[in-house]
C-alpha cells in the first residue's frame, strides 16, 4: 500500500532524480536502470522503519549551509528517543548545537537540511532532506520531502561510549591543512559529507543532501596540491552527492575523532575526476571527488561520545 501511495503521488514532486545526478548516472551508464528504481525507493513520507530508526538513535548528522551561503555537515546528540516522527513527513530533534558548531545560527525556519540517520552497531542508515519547520526552546521540526535508505556497505561497525572530555571545548579554525588535521584524515575511515542542488524550481529533489562515505583507514588522500582526494566507491548509483557537486561545487565535510571524541568541520570547493579525462591519482574505480579547503573548525572535545569498535 505505501508503494502504491508513493507512485500515485505528484509526478512533479517524484521526479527524483535532478540534472546533474543523472549526469552522473548516465556516464556510469546507469542512467536506465536507476530510472525504474527512483521512484519505488524515494518517497515523499517516512515508512514506519524509517520513522521507527530514528527514534532509536544516540546521534544524527546534518547537512545544511550557514549564514554566508558555506555547506557543513554536522552532528547532533542526545539520549535515544530525542528524534521522534510525529507523523509520516515530520521529524523532531530535542537537541541544541552548541555555539562553536558552524550551524549553530542556521536552522532557522524555512532552512532546508539533509539528515543522515546512522546505527554504527547494526549499519543500518536511512536518509530523509526536507525543510526546518519550527525551531524554539532547543527542538527543531523537520518536513520530510524525500526518504530512502542506503545499503551498509563501507560503513565501519561502531558502539557508543560516554565521552568524558565533552564540554571541555578547545577550538581552533584554519584555512590550511595542520599537521594534527591532516593526520586525523589520513588515518580516517569515516567521514560524512553535505551537498546541495537548488535551480529555484519546483519539486523535491532540490535541497541538502548529507551522506556517510567509508572505507579502510587511508582511503583518502592529498595531491601535490594540497587538495583532499576521496575515490567514489561503488554503492546504490543513485549519485545524490555527485549530482549535486557537478552542479554546485560546495561542500561540507565532518570527521569525528572516535578514539579523543574531537570533532573537524570542514567546508570546500570539489570537483568530480573522471578515469577518462585524466589518470586517478588515488584510490580504485572510475571517479574521484577533489576538495580544495576554503576553511576548517577543529573543536577538541566537542562529540559527546567515543565510537568503540567493540561493544562495552
Amino acid at each position: 500500500m505505501a508503494e502504491d501511495r508513493a507512485m500515485a503521488s505528484d509526478p512533479e514532486a517524484h521526479a527524483v532524480w535532478h540534472r546533474g545526478e543523472l549526469a552522473v548516472q548516465s556516464r556510469a551508464g546507469v542512467q536506465e536502470k536507476m530510472a525504474t528504481v527512483g521512484a519505488r525507493v524515494i518517497r515523499d513520507y517516512m515508512p514506519d522503519q524509517h520513522r521507527e530508526l530514528f527514534t532509536q538513535l544516540p546521534m544524527v548528522i546534518l547537512g545544511a549551509q550557514d549564514v554566508a551561503g558555506e555547506l557543513w555537515a554536522t552532528a547532533l546528540f542526545g539520549k535515544p528517543g530525542f528524534i521522534q516522527s510525529p507523523s509520516e513527513r515530520l521529524l523532531t530533534i530535542d537537541a541544541r548545537l552548541p555555539s562553536h558548531d558552524p550551524l549553530a545560527s542556521s536552522l532557522h525556519p524555512g532552512a532546508r537540511v539533509g539528515l543522515l540517520g546512522i546505527q554504527l552497531e547494526t549499519k543500518r542508515r536511512n536518509r530523509a532532506n526536507g525543510i526546518v519547520t519550527g525551531h524554539q526552546e532547543g527542538r527543531v521540526s523537520l518536513s520530510v520531502e524525500q526518504s530512502f535508505g542506503n545499503c551498509p556497505k563501507y560503513i565501519q561497525q561502531r558502539y557508543p561510549v560516554p565521552n568524558e572530555r565533552y564540554g571541555d571545548f578547545v577550538q581552533a579554525t584554519f584555512t590550511d591543512w595542520s599537521e594534527p588535521v591532516s593526520r586525523l584524515i589520513l588515518g580516517a575511515d569515516t567521514f560524512f559529507i553535505a551537498s546541495a542542488f537548488d535551480d529555484g524550481t519546483p519539486g523535491a529533489n532540490r535541497g541538502v543532501d548529507v551522506s556517510h562515505r567509508g572505507g579502510p583507514p587511508g582511503f583518502l588522500g592529498f595531491d601535490d596540491q594540497h587538495r583532499l582526494l576521496v575515490p567514489d566507491y561503488r554503492g546504490n548509483n543513485f549519485f545524490n552527492t555527485l549530482g549535486n557537486l557537478v552542479l554546485d561545487p560546495r561542500a561540507g565535510l565532518l570527521f569525528l575523532d572516535f578514539q579523543q571524541g574531537h570533532a573537524v568541520y570542514l567546508t570546500a570547493r570539489a570537483e568530480v575526476v573522471w578515469q577518462g579525462d585524466e589518470p586517478l591519482i588515488w584510490g580504485e574505480g572510475d571517479r574521484m571527488l577533489r576538495l580544495t579547503l576554503v576553511r576548517g573548525r577543529i573543536i577538541a572535545g566537542g562529540a559527546p561520545c567515543h565510537l568503540s569498535c567493540e561493544p562495552k
